[in-house]
């Protein structure tokens, strides 16, 4: 049997005619959107994270309300672009989040592409030491 699930771009936009009004909005939807994809028998429900958005920037809470009002459907991330996280950080906020969702998250993480912060680490507070080169820049 194959599996079927959904993947939420998540964008909230102030577009007329949009019946996603603000970010809250968003969120709820999606939540919600787990639930019906559940109900309709599909097998997954995943998000992606952009940073430097008002959008889906921070995934675990989301997915972590996801897991405590779904039972059953696999959830995830599209891809964790590791060069914007925190490893330890982004590692304890996944295990509690499958916690709460009963062992169902699965991860998409990839190393990262330079859009659309060209130094990421610093953007987050982590600059790199004096003479230290970014990995592709060190080739």
């Amino acid at each position: 049997m194959k599996n079927i699930g959904f993947l939420s771009f998540g964008w909230y936009s102030k577009a007329p005619g949009s019946k996603v009004r603000t970010p809250a909005d968003l969120m709820h939807d999606t939540i919600a959107l787990a639930e019906a994809a559940e109900d309709a028998g599909m097998d997954g429900a995943w998000i992606r994270i952009h940073h430097f958005d008002q959008n889906m920037s921070s995934p675990f809470p989301m997915l972590a309300a996801m897991g405590a009002r779904t039972s059953r459907v696999e959830l995830g991330t599209g891809v964790i672009n590791m060069r914007y996280e925190n490893p330890l950080y982004m590692a304890e906020a996944a295990a509690t989040t499958d916690l709460i969702a009963g062992g169902r998250l699965q991860l998409g993480v990839s190393r990262g592409s330079p859009e659309p912060a060209a130094d990421g680490p610093a953007t987050f507070g982590y600059p790199l030491p004096a003479g230290m080169l970014p990995v592709e820049d060190a080739a």
